[in-house]
């Protein structure tokens, strides 16, 4: 178990609704859509309602400082069954990258490859005590586009295995290229927190608002507060 899914859930029953178009950009296609991800009768772009009030607010709170500007959407509500697809995927492309065939591996292989996937992705459980964040409705993925519409850089891609996910990995750095993806990363992260979001730890473009991590998160700055959306 991690640290957050000790946080008790107090289910609030708020829909799960789609997201408006019109006030987002969104990526098009949808990467796990194309790979075959079995979302059923519901689509990648759908959060809760409170959820979906507050990345309004984000919204609103970039164009005071970026006029034109957009918050990107790459994925917001994930079914179970499309995190273990999405899980399956990732492990067996790294197994390749490393010139294995996932299906031949030993348990201390399996192991030490699922340790690096599990730290950017979710494990699928099905316990409704320890839900996948986005299949809650209350995570998103996301990134910004400017009045152009062109994806600003945050020096890695969304879902990258690497430490370059890390949201302070260019803090440090010295070079101008790599600082300006660092301050991307803080705009990005500075208007999704004032409208209440919490970023996840590992993963610049990951923010939610409800859920266990964000409770979990919000208990480590002192704060009180509960996970008031379990898994739909």
């Amino acid at each position: 178990m991690k640290p957050y899914q000790h946080v008790a859930i107090v289910e609030c029953n708020e829909p799960l609704i789609a997201i408006p178009t019109g006030f987002f950009a969104f990526v098009s296609p949808h990467a796990y859509q194309q790979l075959g991800a079995p979302y059923g009768d519901k689509s990648p772009f759908y959060l809760r309602q409170g959820v979906l009030d507050r990345l309004l607010v984000a919204q609103q709170t970039l164009q005071q400082t970026h006029p034109g500007w957009q918050i990107q959407i790459f994925d917001a509500y994930r079914p179970v069954a499309v995190q273990q697809f999405m899980v399956d995927y990732t492990f067996s492309q790294l197994a390749q990258a490393e010139g294995r065939n996932p299906d031949t591996l030993t348990e201390a292989q399996t192991q030490a490859l699922l340790h690096t996937v599990y730290q950017f992705w979710a494990v699928p459980n099905v316990d409704p005590k320890m839900p996948p964040p986005h299949s809650t409705g209350a995570a998103i993925d996301i990134t910004l586009v400017n009045a152009t519409g062109a994806v600003i850089d945050m020096g890695s891609p969304i879902d990258e295995i690497s430490d370059r996910s890390y949201p302070n990995h260019f803090a440090a750095s010295l070079n101008p290229s790599e600082q300006g993806y660092h301050q991307h990363r803080q705009l990005l992260n500075q208007v999704m927190a004032i409208a209440g979001f919490k970023r996840h730890w590992n993963e610049w473009w990951h923010f939610s608002y409800g859920d266990q991590i964000w409770a979990w998160l919000t208990h480590q700055q002192g704060e009180a507060a509960i996970a008031k959306y379990g898994k739909i």
